[in-house]
């Protein structure tokens, strides 16, 4: 008895891509498109009512874009593997895409077997990624561990410097005309790379750096 094909989702604003697809994979018979869409929030609805195995997701999409569509199908319990099928492989695409729940991340260069063989993969609860995109989430493992190393910024620098002149958090947001969560997130990263765990010792640790001086003169 022959296996059932591989129910596959369409999702890209452009019109030749998704006809493209859709060539490719007529007459396979281990790949069916069983729907197209143009946006995320059309891939969405789509994904919902056709209940796809797959979807191929476009990053960049106008309204709604890939990744909040990724987003959205994880919260709403889709049952779809998301294969992201860009030709965008920076860090601002890839990682949001990857914690959003991407099962997959290909570039628009890979051959028709590539994409066959992701799918395959999708489908069967496995992840593929292009050579590109490893490299870039390899990187992203090893920055933290290279970030306590690192400078501060100045803009870490100035919440540090106000801190040390008894400011709040609150105040500090004020004056820098930034919230108190990004205040937060900064002291967040002056905490990792001075090696302390609060605001008295990253303080102390500043002044004995020269850090807080160098920026005063």
């Amino acid at each position: 008895m022959p296996l059932e094909p591989i129910r596959v989702l369409i999702a890209d604003d452009h019109p030749v891509v998704r006809d493209g697809l859709r060539g490719m994979f007529a007459g396979g018979g281990d790949i069916e498109v069983v729907g197209e869409a143009s946006d995320g929030r059309e891939a969405v609805d789509r994904a919902l009512a056709l209940v796809p195995d797959v979807v191929l997701m476009d990053l960049r999409m106008p309204g709604t874009d890939g990744v909040t569509a990724i987003r959205e199908l994880a919260a709403r319990g889709a049952a779809a593997k998301v294969l992201v099928l860009t030709t965008y492989d920076t860090d601002s695409d890839v990682l949001p895409a990857i914690e959003a729940g991407a099962s997959g991340y290909l570039l628009k260069d890979a051959s028709p077997d590539e994409l066959r063989r992701a799918i395959r993969a999708a489908h069967e609860g496995g992840t593929v990624l292009a050579p590109s995109v490893a490299s870039v989430l390899m990187a992203q493992v090893r920055r933290p561990a290279a970030a306590t190393q690192g400078p501060l910024s100045d803009r870490e620098l100035e919440v540090l410097a106000l801190i040390a002149k008894g400011r709040s958090n609150r105040e500090t947001a004020a004056e820098l005309f930034i919230s108190e969560a990004t205040v937060k997130t900064h002291l967040m990263h002056v905490y990792a790379k001075l090696e302390v765990n609060d605001r008295a010792a990253a303080v102390a640790v500043a002044y004995e750096r020269g850090l807080l001086q160098a920026k005063g003169r």
